[in-house]
């Protein structure tokens, strides 16, 4: 991968005032940047929402079309807090200092179908690396008929993905469980992330032995067990990945694909204006800030600038850095980009699908 770089280095005055001020307020007040008692009852309730539901259905006493459609469900909000409130600070190595801890919480992402080590390469090298940048983020890079960029190739369809992205949206997760990770490994070895044929194979290998294991307890047992017809239990199955996909998709991708947000180019030497810091904060935006509830519930990615700056950060503290954050941002002169609602989030990432559905966007990119 010729990988562009930041034509200033990471330690302007903005970037050291902004840590130090963040490590002062974590020495100050005694606290641990890791996980708290409130991250470990999150942890404790999200794993028995995934997989209390599942194991109900598996004992063969569910025969209510309804109740099992319920019971699925509710496992598919516990599988969206494993994907956002666990695993999301594990392989960070922010849910705690001990690797090994943080080492077996990432693989509840691999429990719920997904793969730790893919993820790794796609989220914290791509796209925490360069957010918005084409070509190097790979959160925007989506199938043709998608277009999440204004520097990415028009296509005509794209003027009518604002109204059917939700139902891709909807379905992404199915797509991740089975064919997304392989072939995201296959092009993260042509990139060079992965450079032994024998790494490549055992890689393939223990994607495709975690993904029997994850289909065995969520769909084959409960096709086994439960006494009702297999193409209700395939629905089921379904509507459970319906939930997932929509609720990951959409808190993600209203944090960078909306008006505010830049989406820059390298120039010809492949280097991206600015410092990273800079850049992570004209790239992404928060949401929703005022909601404490819904922040604990979808693991503080309402707090997206804080994550992107302090990725190392476990996600129970960003409420309480966004202030210094923001604060430092505005004496900087750097945009602080934040969306009221979430509703409001979400309706500003229409307007930017709409607008890059258009061949000749109304508006520019930095």
């Amino acid at each position: 991968m010729n990988a562009p770089s930041f034509s200033t280095n990471k330690n302007t005055a903005f970037s050291k005032s902004l840590k130090s001020r963040v490590n002062n307020y974590f020495k100050t007040n005694n606290l641990s940047k890791n996980a708290n008692s409130s991250m470990v009852a999150k942890t404790i309730l999200m794993l028995c929402l995934f997989f209390g539901p599942l194991i109900a259905i598996n004992t063969g006493l569910i025969s209510s079309v309804w109740l099992l459609f319920a019971l699925y469900i509710i496992s598919g909000l516990g599988m969206s807090g494993i994907g956002m409130g666990i695993m999301h600070d594990a392989i960070h190595g922010s849910y705690s200092k001990d690797k090994k801890l943080n080492n077996v919480l990432g693989l509840t992402f691999n429990l719920i179908g997904a793969n730790a080590s893919v993820w790794k390469i796609q989220h914290n090298v791509l796209h925490h690396t360069y957010p918005n940048v084409n070509g190097a983020d790979d959160d925007i890079n989506p199938p043709f008929f998608l277009r999440f960029s204004p520097n990415t190739k028009w296509h005509w369809t794209h003027k009518f993905q604002f109204i059917y992205v939700w139902f891709f949206y909807g379905i992404s997760t199915i797509l991740w469980v089975t064919a997304k990770d392989f072939v995201r490994i296959t092009r993260y070895k042509n990139m060079g992330f992965i450079d032994k044929k024998s790494e490549y194979r055992k890689e393939l290998v223990s994607i495709a032995g975690w993904k029997i294991l994850y289909f065995m307890y969520a769909l084959i047992l409960p096709l086994i067990m439960v006494p009702l017809s297999w193409w209700i239990i395939l629905l089921a199955f379904i509507s459970m990945h319906l939930v997932t996909g929509f609720l990951v998709s959409t808190v993600f991708q209203i944090a960078h694909i909306i008006p505010d947000t830049d989406f820059p180019l390298p120039d010809d030497e492949n280097k991206i204006e600015g410092d990273w810091y800079r850049h992570q904060l004209l790239t992404t935006s928060n949401f929703s800030p005022r909601s404490k509830i819904f922040s604990w519930l979808i693991g503080g990615l309402n707090y997206q600038v804080e994550h992107h700056l302090f990725p190392n950060i476990c996600h129970v503290h960003y409420r309480n850095i966004s202030k210094i954050v923001e604060k430092t941002a505005r004496e900087y002169g750097i945009p602080y980009h934040v969306k009221k609602t979430f509703v409001g989030a979400i309706w500003d990432h229409i307007k930017m699908l709409k607008m890059l559905g258009n061949k000749k966007p109304a508006f520019s990119s930095t």
